[in-house]
């Protein structure tokens, strides 16, 4: 071999291909449940797209993202997360002329560079929605009621939701100013980058990793606190609607998220080990970030498919059985391998899961593979069976033969 995979990356096959595939098409039926509909935006964007909506000063912005010049000298940059793709691409294409709200959804790569982890890589996909237009809190019940569902089609356990209200501009004033007096208190214990992000983005020190830095956090002045008027309410009806649909959730006054367009609402489903699930919240600034003439809002959430994987490993949740083969054609003699194969299109073509001899094994050879691949029954096609046109079916389970016209193989099985 010349090379290998690059780091953080993972091929996908098998069994791990089977759980994601399921995963996808489960999050793919749910949405439809809601009328969310599918979008597909470019692996790569303008890197201005992601400065300006996600935020200069984050960690996803400052130190993770892939970005390189293209041939005609312009930053690009592969896209490390799905929001601002899915908002750039709903005014770019004039879907706020639609009837509002708009409800999006995705699976896509997404790519960070990071120090590769259990259920994190620097290639992931994430399954994410994106709501725009309403700034009523029942947008964020609608997308907290559907990661609920999904949580538990998938047979996770004991994943809880955590929300905070981060607040507005308005009252992030108030707070930014708070916060910053309390950080300068502090600064000689905070890391390089926090130093400098304490006067540019003080919020964006409460989502720092260092251990330092999370420790002089935990005592910091809480975004809760300095809600304004419309806020408090936004939060308070959310709280009220989600106890009324029974949904349980805590009071978590450290989430924040990473980027900075969040506003209001910010939440996260958090498991018994204490690691995160999924995250999002309400984000009605990033829309007028990204074009000046359109002022939105909007609530959205991602979840990345690879950490799902992980999680479902370590609660031993298996996914429903691949289908079976339920037949395997085995094909006798060079002069019955076109009569052989149109059995087997036809049965194809009917939605039968059907295997056949691509090696000229001998016959042996091939009962031992149909058994090896789990095939539920078993036909030999050869010149004997050609000329009468029967041929015997045999139940691999329980070894019982049955002679059938092979004219009537595909409606057998179709029955």
């Amino acid at each position: 071999m010349i090379t290998q995979r690059p780091k953080g990356t993972q091929d996908w096959f098998g069994s791990n291909m089977y759980k994601r595939t399921r995963i996808e098409e489960l999050a793919r039926k749910l949405c439809r449940t809601y009328n969310i509909k599918e979008i597909i935006t470019p692996v790569f964007e303008h890197t201005v797209l992601f400065q300006r909506g996600v935020g200069e000063t984050t960690d996803v912005v400052q130190k993770e993202m892939y970005t390189f010049l293209d041939k005609g000298d312009r930053s690009i940059t592969l896209k490390p997360e799905g929001t601002a793709g899915a908002v750039r691409a709903y005014l770019e294409n004039n879907l706020y002329a639609q009837s509002q709200p708009t409800k999006l959804f995705y699976v896509t790569p997404a790519f960070r560079y990071e120090q590769p982890q259990s259920g994190r890589l620097r290639q992931h996909h994430q399954f994410g929605v994106e709501f725009i237009g309403s700034k009523s809190p029942l947008a964020e019940v609608e997308l907290i009621t559907l990661i609920t569902a999904f949580i538990d089609k998938i047979g996770l356990r004991n994943a809880k939701l955590h929300i905070n209200s981060i607040g507005c501009n308005n009252c992030r004033k108030s707070y930014n100013k708070a916060l910053l007096e309390y950080l300068k208190l502090h600064e000689d214990g905070l890391c390089p980058t926090c130093k400098e992000r304490m006067e540019k983005n003080p919020l964006r020190v409460l989502d720092c990793k260092v251990p330092a830095c999370k420790e002089i956090v935990k005592d910091a002045p809480r975004t809760i606190e300095y809600l304004d008027e419309e806020c408090k309410s936004h939060f308070e009806e959310l709280q009220d609607l989600l106890q009324e649909l029974n949904i349980p959730f805590e009071v978590d006054t450290g989430i924040v998220r990473g980027l900075d367009y969040y506003t209001k609402t910010v939440f996260e489903f958090v498991n018994e080990e204490g690691f995160t699930l999924c995250g999002g919240g309400r984000y009605d600034n990033l829309v007028h970030e990204i074009d000046e003439k359109q002022d939105l809002p909007a609530v959205g959430f991602g979840m990345g498919i690879e950490r799902i994987i992980y999680f479902l490993d370590r609660e031993n949740v298996k996914p429903e059985p691949e289908p079976d083969v339920e037949l395997y054609v085995g094909i006798l003699g060079g002069e019955a391998k076109a009569a052989a194969y149109k059995i087997v299109n036809q049965l194809r073509n009917g939605g039968v899961i059907v295997e056949t001899d691509y090696m000229d094994r001998s016959v042996k050879a091939q009962m031992k593979y149909a058994n090896k691949i789990g095939a539920g029954n078993t036909i030999i096609i050869g010149a004997d069976e050609l000329d009468g046109n029967t041929a015997l079916i045999k139940n691999m389970e329980n070894g019982e033969q049955k002679e059938i016209s092979l004219d009537k193989i595909t409606d057998y099985f179709m029955k």
